[in-house]
């Protein structure tokens, strides 16, 4: 039961460790926070968490050729392999500032809920496990992964569980994200498909070659019946044109126009009936253009290329990882809601493979430039229980 494990002594003794630990989790969050970590340039933070995993004592500590990095906390022998991982990588791009600011108990800067104070938390975690003489049952792979944001399609938990060292060893996964909101267990993954959709033609002069065939108005088109398609609202299913670019000059009748857009469905049947209509509009779209216009230099053309790909699925609700989670919830006062999101677990629940996500704490603003978290001692050491009393349940804490 994870109340009478909550209970133990061996876990107050580490609450204790993580609570005379508070101050360095603080210092970790910061110093984490300021190394730049764009999806894609997550190696600088990448090295710096490195070399804190091999701090704690953690054997067989690496980089692996994805640019994830991690360490292994070994248990009795008899056991599995369990994970706890955090992402690495941030949604902000390089150049942007990531200063901490602190007012009061509050952290200000871009990326430090999402997902850089669960790096740290995980840091403290392990010191706090080491101090109590904590022993598993199953060994516990701490790691910070790259890819989970944006373009990065969650490359890292991909690798780690199709190419990695410990593929096929790995029967629960456990990712701490950014704030969710304390008591939200998602153990269900919302698939997503994302394009870009470049059209071409030929080209031309505003005023002079008037009535010729135009990109724009196959991508506008595109994107007009995109707005008109229906989708259900259970499962949820959404779509969206996100990002539009093209074109050389106002007064040119562009030869390359293209958007980006992002289609979603926590049913992997459902993502597939959108994706259908979505390329059934992208064709009548380009062959609504050609018919209208003259293709006597050339007629407009279309190329999809998938930048994103992202599975849907779920794990049962009752399974042993989901009661863990569940059980530490309410242990602690909050109430369980479980839901499917897009997350680093995704990956090991397409698999089959125990995964969820829960949250690291208080906090706001993800993916803004005004993201906060709270550290308040009390309550930090209070909403940090819920991934700590999941992981070590899971593991098989000797009590």
């Amino acid at each position: 039961m994870v109340e009478q494990m909550m209970g133990s002594a061996v876990y107050q003794e580490a609450l204790r460790h993580l609570s005379a630990g508070h101050e360095r989790f603080v210092e970790e969050i910061v110093r984490l926070t300021e190394i730049p970590a764009p999806f894609f340039g997550e190696e600088e933070r990448g090295r710096a968490y490195l070399a804190m995993l091999r701090e704690t004592g953690l054997e067989d500590c690496e980089m692996d050729a994805e640019g994830n990095v991690m360490g292994l906390r070994r248990g009795l022998g008899n056991g599995s392999l369990v994970v706890v991982a955090a992402h690495l990588d941030t949604v902000f791009p390089a150049g942007t500032d990531l200063t901490v600011r602190r007012e009061g108990t509050r952290l200000f800067a871009p990326g430090v809920g999402d997902d850089t104070r669960s790096l740290a938390m995980n840091l403290a975690f392990l010191r706090a496990m080491n101090a109590a003489g904590m022993r598993t049952k199953h060994d516990i792979l701490f790691v910070g992964n790259v890819g989970e944001e944006g373009l990065g399609d969650l490359r890292g938990v991909r690798f780690l569980f199709t190419k990695g060292r410990y593929a096929g060893r790995i029967a629960a996964f456990l990712s701490v994200e950014g704030p969710m909101g304390m008591g939200t267990i998602v153990s269900g993954a919302t698939g997503s498909l994302r394009y870009r959709v470049t059209f071409r033609g030929p080209g031309g002069h505003s005023f002079m070659d008037f009535g010729i065939v135009s990109p724009s108005f196959a991508l506008a088109e595109t994107t007009a019946g995109l707005s008109r398609l229906e989708v259900p609202r259970e499962p949820r299913t959404t779509f969206s044109a996100s990002v539009i670019g093209g074109g050389t000059s106002v007064n040119s009748i562009p030869n390359e126009v293209w958007v980006e857009v992002d289609l979603r469905s926590d049913s992997a049947d459902e993502l597939q009936r959108l994706d259908a209509a979505f390329k059934a509009v992208v064709q009548r779209a380009v062959e609504a253009e050609n018919a209208a216009r003259s293709t006597a230099k050339g007629p407009v053309t279309v190329e999809l290329t998938k930048i994103g790909d992202r599975p849907a699925g779920a794990i049962d609700r009752d399974s042993e990882l989901v009661a863990n989670a569940t059980a530490a919830t309410r242990a602690l006062g909050f109430a369980p809601k479980v839901v499917a999101s897009s997350t680093d677990a995704s990956i090991p629940i397409s698999l089959g493979i125990p995964g969820i996500a829960v949250s690291a704490g208080a906090g706001a603003g993800a993916h803004t430039l005004d993201e906060w978290v709270d550290v308040e001692p009390a309550r930090t050491l209070h909403d940090m229980q819920l991934a700590f009393a999941t992981l070590l349940q899971t593991a098989g804490l000797e009590t």
